[in-house]
């Protein structure tokens, strides 16, 4: 590691951090962040707290109903904090994909046969199926950017592949199966420039750095507060006069104002709202930056000591990523390896991570397809070291 890299991880007192998580305490490495982290315990306590005092519906004159209405307000503006935009245009949902789903579907009103939607070979399949599935029902065209060879976006090919009809162009603010992290706001200067809407996916990139839509300029953004620290749920933003432009799927006494609320179907959950609450506080007490510097510092830490052998799919740098990795080991399965790591303690994914069509353009079996490691702020040096010497013993 070089010195201004042990300088910038030392922002982050990651002993510290780590105390503040009860499921660390135990001998396993977690570096499976990519397919959800772990949260700290005062999220835990936070919606075992409402639970235990304030579970109630809204609406009602009665103190926890009271209660859970502030709390239903306080989720919305620490989501609006956290991406940057107003709270009337965040909803909260089930998942990301049950969110995509429902907005994707209010939008199709306004689609006809022929109009087309450009999504990425980066791309999770929940910002990618809703529209394939448009595209069966209503005779829309989805059409797809490509990748480099290391598994950048092609700005090029995403540029030429634009249109008069282009309606869409759906992409990931980064890659959850390579860690790529394309030019969020170069993507939305090229799609509002076609006329077409930005629909950003930034589930994998949410733990990794700031959000902020307003500097994104995106359209609609979609995220999952369970990739951050936080409850398994999902959790959206529109802008506002879009959003108004829709005509929602929703029971008809529901509200209608805030605007983003429309699109909420049904009770929300409001012990997840709380626990959603205290991960943004999380968050916030630490700071982007802290957070930034020590994940780049691991991520080069790994890249640095990768065994000869080991193929990395994806960029060679830290350089445009964020610190997921995408590996294959030779005459080894992806479900090998991974089963090797557990063996040692050390948690690691294998398969395609939903990104159909990036384990297609590296060539790998859409089954078995590669190992992912994730690093995030609450991993170590030694941890890091540890996956590196399981990888290690294979080659």
């Amino acid at each position: 590691m070089t010195d201004a890299a042990e300088a910038t991880s030392k922002l982050l007192d990651v002993e510290a951090v780590r105390a503040r998580f009860g499921a660390l305490d135990r001998p396993l490495a977690f570096f499976d962040g990519p397919g959800g982290t772990q949260c700290p315990d005062e999220v835990i306590e936070a919606i075992a707290d409402y639970l235990r005092r304030d579970n109630a519906n809204i609406g009602a004159p009665y103190d926890t109903s009271v209660r859970t209405t502030a709390l239903v307000e306080a989720a919305h503006g620490r989501a609006a904090a956290f991406l940057g935009c107003e709270p009337g245009e965040v909803a909260f949902g089930p998942s990301m994909t049950a969110l995509n789903f429902l907005l994707t579907r209010a939008f199709a009103r306004e689609l006809a046969a022929g109009d087309e939607v450009l999504v990425t070979r980066l791309d999770h399949d929940a910002n990618v199926a809703p529209w394939l599935e448009l595209e069966r029902d209503l005779g829309i065209v989805v059409r797809y950017a490509d990748v480099t060879d290391e598994l950048a976006l092609d700005y090029d090919d995403l540029e030429g592949k634009l249109s008069e009809r282009t309606r869409v162009v759906a992409f990931p603010a980064a890659a959850n199966s390579v860690g790529t992290r394309p030019d969020v706001a170069r993507v939305v200067e090229l799609a509002h420039e076609a006329g077409a809407l930005a629909w950003v996916d930034a589930v994998h990139y949410g733990p990794h750095g700031p959000i902020d839509v307003s500097s994104f300029g995106c359209d609609v953004l979609v995220c999952s507060p369970y990739k951050f620290f936080g409850p398994h749920m999902g959790m959206a933003f529109g802008r506002e006069e879009l959003l108004r432009s829709w005509r929602p799927y929703k029971v008809r006494p529901a509200t209608d104002e805030p605007v983003g609320r429309r699109f909420e179907l049904g009770t929300s959950q409001h012990e997840l709202l709380a626990g959603f609450v205290a991960a943004v506080d999380y968050v916030n007490a630490l700071g982007w930056d802290a957070i930034v510097d020590h994940e780049t510092s691991l991520g080069q830490r790994f890249l640095d000591g990768l065994p000869d052998g080991v193929t990395l799919h994806g960029l060679p740098t830290m350089e445009g990523r964020v610190p997921t990795f995408c590996f294959s080991v030779p005459e080894h399965t992806a479900q090998s390896v991974a089963e090797h790591l557990a063996a040692r303690d050390i948690a690691v994914w294998w398969g395609n991570y939903y990104a159909l069509e990036t384990m297609r353009r590296i060539g790998l079996d859409e089954d078995d397809g590669a190992v992912r490691a994730g690093i995030v702020h609450y991993n170590t040096e030694a941890e890091v070291d540890r996956l590196l010497a399981g990888l290690g013993e294979l080659v």
